[in-house]
């Protein structure tokens, strides 16, 4: 390829802003370069909480983003991740003490399916009746909350501390607790996507009973 055909190709790309969903004030995240719209759709960029706040504080919270749809100069994002960073994880962590997980797979009332992992530290060592009772009331409050919320609103509370808050407050009734924290939410599941399996699965259950009939 001659130099001028490369420079004629390098012309010819136009940079997308990427901006985070409505939830997160369509902050602006960065920009990517592409030859056509059609190939910046799916593209995923990794922030965190603190540069989309200005709060360094909260650069320990990673979120991901990933572009669904494309405008003239814009990219759309949706969520698609969040985490807390390791080294803050670790920090947590206190020898004789117990670290309590769980992992959620939920629905929220707008038909997202959510993987959610919450954990809990607790202020000396817990016996394994203890770390399941705990384990217990991380769960059903996560369901709870996924439950009366749609998608949207159960991200804001995660990412906002309020579904930790809340679960710290009933579970240090079964133990002491020092900390309590949503270690990673994961979108698993679209609502379509969710509507396409339940289907597949009744096609499936009919073929069965018809099968036995």
């Amino acid at each position: 390829m001659s130099e001028r055909s490369v420079s004629r190709t390098k012309q010819e790309k136009r940079w997308y802003t990427i901006l985070a969903p409505e939830q997160f004030d369509r902050k602006e995240l960065g920009e990517t370069p592409a030859d056509e719209p059609e190939k910046v759709y799916d593209r995923t960029i990794e922030t965190t909480l603190g540069e989309i706040t200005n709060n360094a504080s909260e650069n320990n919270t990673k979120l991901t983003f990933k572009v669904t749809d494309v405008g003239s100069d814009a990219a759309y994002t949706e969520f698609q991740e969040h985490a807390l960073t390791r080294d803050y994880l670790r920090s947590l962590v206190r020898r004789g003490a117990s670290k309590v997980e769980a992992y959620v797979t939920v629905l929220t009332t707008d038909d997202y399916r959510v993987q959610i992992q919450p954990v809990a530290f607790t202020t000396k060592k817990a016996d394994a009746s203890q770390e399941k009772a705990i384990r217990e009331q991380m769960v059903q409050m996560i369901e709870e909350a996924a439950a009366e919320r749609t998608f949207d609103e159960l991200i804001d509370s995660i990412v906002e501390g309020r579904l930790s808050s809340a679960i710290y407050g009933e579970a240090k009734t079964i133990y002491p607790l020092r900390r309590v924290e949503i270690q990673k939410t994961t979108l698993e599941a679209h609502p379509e996507e969710v509507a396409e399996e339940e289907a597949t699965s009744v096609d499936v259950d009919e073929e069965d009973v018809a099968a036995e009939n």
